[in-house]
């Protein structure tokens, strides 16, 4: 195969290429580059020239990306961050962020906790910059990060992959909800949490650390019901006497906009980290630079809250 000469490729067909893989369709990667659907459908003839692949097929939901593509996202991505790091370099005080985004890697009970703060602090700091929230969990965070999936990544695990740093931002609690409606006491005892149905949070395990704790008094709980989103808590708790025992920053934020009643946890469980990890080379981009500060605004106002 003969070497293809970068002067003959135009550069623009890789901001289309990482749309095409973010985005999984021609019509949308068409609206976030402002483009229209026939020049981005162009684009991608052009590119599947370069690279002598197909690099998207189309399924019923949209365009899928193919092993070669999956191969090249990495790169591409980085290549592009490079740019745009140079460009912070002619700008760093840059005012405006209009086309820009910055995705951050978080499970939903910190989506649920400072999500919109993150998005108020930000319309002020970085005004057009937009956020993309990344589902994630401490099995894979890391991985994800080094695979640039994501810009920032806020978890309970330590970051100790090669090439990312982190900042410990302090350390969570956890605490109960149940349905107020169905509580009239404001404590909740041992007996009365273990002889609950308890809803469980988990990513993946059939075992909690709830469940742990409770083995070491010689007691054991009953888990009715369990899921991987936080978000489906008030709607799995309303009406029931089951019991929830979750990070205690999610528990507040549900509480709050649920009416659900937020109750102390009557076992002594352990508290976790909370890490802020990033790509070292990521923090030479402005609006990565705006978004870990107020990543860190944030999280200190949860911390704060569950010390005093």
């Amino acid at each position: 195969m003969n070497q293809i000469d970068i002067g003959s490729v135009d550069l623009n067909l890789f901001k289309v290429f990482e749309a095409l893989f973010e985005e999984g369709g021609a019509s949308r990667a068409a609206i976030r580059l402002d483009m229209t659907q026939s020049a981005v459908s162009a684009a991608l003839r052009r590119l599947r020239e370069v690279f002598s692949d197909a690099l998207f097929v189309r399924t019923g939901r949209g365009l899928a990306p193919t092993s070669r593509a999956r191969e090249l996202k990495p790169i591409v991505s980085e290549a592009l961050d490079r740019c745009r790091q140079s460009l912070a370099i002619a700008s760093p005080n840059a005012m405006t962020f209009h086309g820009r985004s910055v995705s951050i890697g978080l499970s939903d009970d910190f989506e649920i906790a400072i999500g919109r703060r993150l998005s108020d602090v930000l319309s002020t700091s970085a005004p057009g910059l937009r956020l993309i929230f990344r589902q994630t969990h401490s099995q894979i965070v890391g991985d994800a990060l080094a695979n640039q999936e994501m810009d920032l990544a806020v978890s309970g695990a330590v970051f100790g992959s090669r090439g990312l740093r982190q900042q410990i931002l302090g350390e969570g609690t956890y605490a109960c909800l149940v349905d107020a409606g169905r509580r009239r006491q404001p404590t909740l005892t041992i007996d009365e949490y273990v002889s609950k149905g308890h809803i469980l949070v988990s990513s993946g395990g059939v075992v909690g650390i709830v469940d742990e704790a409770l083995a070491a008094l010689g007691r054991k709980r009953t888990v009715v019901a369990s899921t991987t989103h936080f978000a489906s808590l008030p709607y799995l708790l309303k009406e029931t006497e089951a019991v929830a025992t979750i990070p205690r920053h999610a528990a507040e934020a549900i509480a709050a906009l649920t009416g659900l009643a937020l109750l102390a946890c009557p076992i002594s469980l352990p508290s976790y980290t909370i890490a802020l990890g990033w790509r070292s080379s990521a923090m030479r981009d402005a609006a990565v630079v705006k978004t870990h500060a107020a990543v860190v605004d944030c999280i200190s106002i949860l911390t704060s809250k569950e010390s005093s």
